[in-house]
């Protein structure tokens, strides 16, 4: 087979190329940094030329983008996508970025970083860092179900075929569900994070049905049922992306700059990139493969030569490559001395394709050469380059040389830990690697991403220091940097010391939301519910205004102290107006605004209605808490019940409907559901703060109301696994007992208080939990 060579370089998105997708020969889809994705078109041949349009722009970093092929009532297909905001966006690829999405699913607490749409269109499967896999049925646009069992991100997810999904996971576990979301089999073999999977072709030598990859650099090849046939051995870093190409041979991607090329257990040709991280790869029906790369580019590589690139442009791209500069820890220890000058090029061939070697150039620097099994020679990919953090000096660390060695306090009493980075590492990944080599919650990342950028803003490649205010927030190799603030001085810890958490005193909220998406879905749902026979309950243009109003007061003040404006008093009554009469389905956006209406505004527990029922009478006649089948309902209005306490007219309602809402909620406490269970625990908490307060402590009503909250928390604690959810509820549980001695004694004799303390110990090994079943221990001994 011809090596591939470039057919196009794709320049319009400003940020790192997180995820492609190359469906049908003229058609490549991208994600990226910059919050878009983007569908490029092929609009002439010979040399292949691409027109770009925005199909979708969101408000946080879209990471990931699958395509569905065309089904029933989308002859276009569909467009998926997904990224740090959650929401996973459906729309048709022909859709302008303002117009309204085909649908969007909501379910996921973290950054969705992994998609996949079965073969036949059936269903998308998607991965997150909320430790979960989801399943959603086209055209439902609701979760069909929940993979669970993850200890850690879910890097990877493939739709292997219409019944089978596998994972791939931060804890080192390949598992293969049901797509009903029956755990199949748990595959363990990989020594590090799973980031990558894809189907082996049918054709492939080795009769694998899937191959892995991920921190480790080694790709694997399985069977089904767990039987590992083979190991491919090439990359130099971590592997981020793997394809099957219609050949029968892989394609994958990773931190070492590289794209490589695997036919029948053997890399035959590594396309290194002028760029630190190659994120993502794909393939086209035709063969043809497109990349995304932190460099900001989307590349297609083709091994036919009417597709390929005028040789100006290739050639163009191969000097790229030999005059980027590779950060020296990238290559291992080098020593100048003991290096061959460039007379081993001529007199030496490589042992295989992608060997790497280093040369004492003439001029005296070290240059990086790659051996070319098609070519026959080597090819310079690079100048090897020192990187020094602002003291001018390395740190020695575990045998290795880092730019910064950080000490980290996480637990007072005990040692710091020890943060390495070099700086043309990407924080995130440095910080991931931190928190999983040291078993902490995925919840410290970007504190922890975000003071390694902090303290290392003014440094870059190269450079022994420079003013931190003329700093590049994406360094000299455009390598993603999280924000753009300007350095503070180095430090040597992280502000994560931990004093004393009980009693809660300050009342949680959720009040972060993308107004602007559940605007178009409430457009799209007003829309289809009048094609659908419901033209009379919905909204009309009177109502629409009342929300745009609403919704631009809600930009204003979501951060800001609650308020009374005409805008959100009429929107409260619109959204009502909604929950009422809306059927179930659609009423996640309505619950969404009710949610944030409850913080905004004291004029939602003033509501009345004609027969002077509350929100909570109105949720409860709803109906949303009988569902158990969607618990996205219910964990919005339990959201709405916690955030009531934002103001003091809905503290005082939330005391009044105690015995409902309480009655609505616990219905649910024992759901399988993260967020609806963390959603309950928020409310348990705030409700522990009124109880406990001044004015609420001494009255009668207060112990009764506690041990009916305690009998609920420690069994929550027993039964859930989520630690955010065991870690509110002990806090709720704490904060309880300071009503005293008789729910202390209650706690310990009726609700075995201590039996919920040791398995919260069991199940999550957390300082913060550790550090609050101590303080609750102090309180009841």
């Amino acid at each position: 087979m011809p090596d591939y060579k470039l057919a196009a370089s794709l320049e319009e998105h400003e940020d790192d190329v997180r995820g492609v997708a190359f469906p049908q020969p003229n058609l490549v889809l991208s994600a990226s940094r910059d919050a878009t994705v983007r569908v490029w078109k092929l609009i002439g041949e010979n040399p292949p030329h691409y027109d770009c349009s925005i199909s979708s722009h969101g408000s946080s970093f879209i990471n990931a983008v699958a395509y569905c092929p065309p089904i029933k009532g989308f002859a276009d297909g569909l467009i998926v996508s997904g990224g740090k905001d959650t929401v996973i966006e459906v729309r048709e690829p022909g859709r302008e970025p303002d117009q309204n999405a085909e649908a969007l699913l909501l379910g996921h607490a973290h950054n969705v970083c992994a998609l996949d749409v079965d073969p036949s269109g059936a269903y998308v499967v998607s991965g997150s860092w909320d430790s979960s896999a989801r399943v959603w049925r086209m055209g439902r646009w609701e979760c069909d179900a929940l993979l669970e069992g993850h200890q850690g991100s879910v890097w990877a997810v493939l739709a292997y075929d219409r019944d089978t999904i596998i994972t791939g996971c931060a804890d080192q576990i390949i598992r293969v569900f049901s797509s009903t979301g029956k755990l199949l089999n748990t595959i363990k073999g990989s020594t590090d994070v799973v980031r990558a999977l894809c189907r082996v072709p049918s054709n492939h030598p080795s009769r694998a049905e899937f191959a892995s990859a991920g921190n480790d650099g080694i790709i694997r090849l399985w069977k089904l049922g767990g039987k590992q046939i083979a190991e491919l051995h090439g990359h130099e870093n971590f592997i981020y992306s793997l394809a099957n190409l219609p050949s029968g041979e892989l394609a994958s991607s990773g931190e070492d700059r590289t794209v490589r090329i695997w036919s029948d257990g053997d890399c035959i040709q590594t396309i290194t990139h002028p760029a630190i991280s190659v994120w993502s790869v794909a393939a086209s029906p035709n063969g043809d493969i497109v990349t995304g790369a932190s460099d900001k580019k989307v590349r297609v590589f083709s091994r036919s030569q009417d597709r390929q690139a005028a040789l100006e442009v290739i050639q163009a791209f191969e000097e790229s490559v030999k005059s980027s500069a590779i950060p020296k820890q990238q290559v291992g220890d080098v020593q100048k001395e003991k290096l061959p000058g460039p007379d081993f090029l001529q007199q030496k061939s490589g042992t295989k394709e992608g060997q790497v070697i280093m040369i004492r150039e003439d001029n005296g620097s070290i240059g990086a050469y790659q051996w070319s099994r098609g070519a026959q020679s080597w090819m310079s990919v690079g100048t090897v380059v020192d990187a020094v953090g602002s003291s001018g000096k390395k740190t020695d660390y575990l045998g290795k040389d880092y730019d910064y060695v950080f000490d980290v306090d996480i637990e007072d009493g005990k040692p710091p830990l020890k943060l390495p980075y070099n700086l043309s590492q990407n924080p995130y990944e440095a910080a991931t690697k931190f928190i999983q080599d040291n078993e902490l919650p995925m919840t410290y990342l970007d504190q922890v991403a975000n003071f390694i950028t902090t303290n290392t803003q003014g440094a870059s490649l190269g450079q022994a220091s420079q003013d931190p205010a003329s700093s590049d927030p994406l360094g000299t190799e455009s390598r993603y940097r999280p924000g753009e603030s300007t350095a503070a001085p180095p430090t040597s810890s992280l502000p994560t010391s931990r004093p004393k958490v009980l009693p809660q005193t300050a009342y949680l909220s959720i009040k972060t939301a993308n107004l602007g998406t559940i605007r178009k879905k409430i457009g799209e749902l007003n829309e289809q519910m009048a094609n659908e026979g419901f033209r009379d309950v919905t909204l009309d243009p009177s109502q629409i205004a009342i929300i745009d109003a609403m919704i631009k007061s809600l930009e204003q003040r979501t951060a800001a102290t609650p308020t009374t404006d005409d805008a959100l008093k009429q929107g409260v009554n619109v959204v009502v107006h909604m929950i009422k009469t809306w059927p179930a389905s659609p009423q996640v956006p309505a619950l969404d605004l009710l949610r944030l209406l409850a913080a905004a505004t004291p004029d939602t527990a003033l509501y009345r209605s004609a027969d002077g029922n509350t929100i909570v009478d109105v949720l409860e006649e709803s109906k949303v808490f009988e569902d158990p089948d969607r618990p996205n309902h219910i964990m919005l209005a339990a959201r709405a019940f916690s955030n009531l306490f934002e103001t003091s007219q809905g503290q005082r309602l939330a005391d009044e409907s105690f015995g409902k809402t309480r009655s609505l909620v616990a219905a649910s406490k024992n759901s399988l559901n993260r967020n609806l269970i963390i959603a309950i625990t928020t409310l348990y908490l705030n409700y522990a703060v009124l109880l406990t307060s001044s004015s609420h402590s001494s009255q009668p009503e207060s112990m009764d109301r506690g041990q009916t909250l305690m009998d609920d928390l420690t069994g929550i604690i027993r039964s859930t696994t989520d630690s955010e959810a065991i870690y509110r509820g002990l806090v709720a549980a704490g904060t309880l007992l300071g009503l005293g001695e008789e729910l202390q004694l209650a706690a310990k004799e009726i609700y075995d208080l201590e039996g919920a303390l040791k398995k919260a110990e069991q199940t999550v090994k957390e300082p913060r939990v550790k550090g609050i079943v101590a303080e609750i221990r102090g309180l009841v001994d």
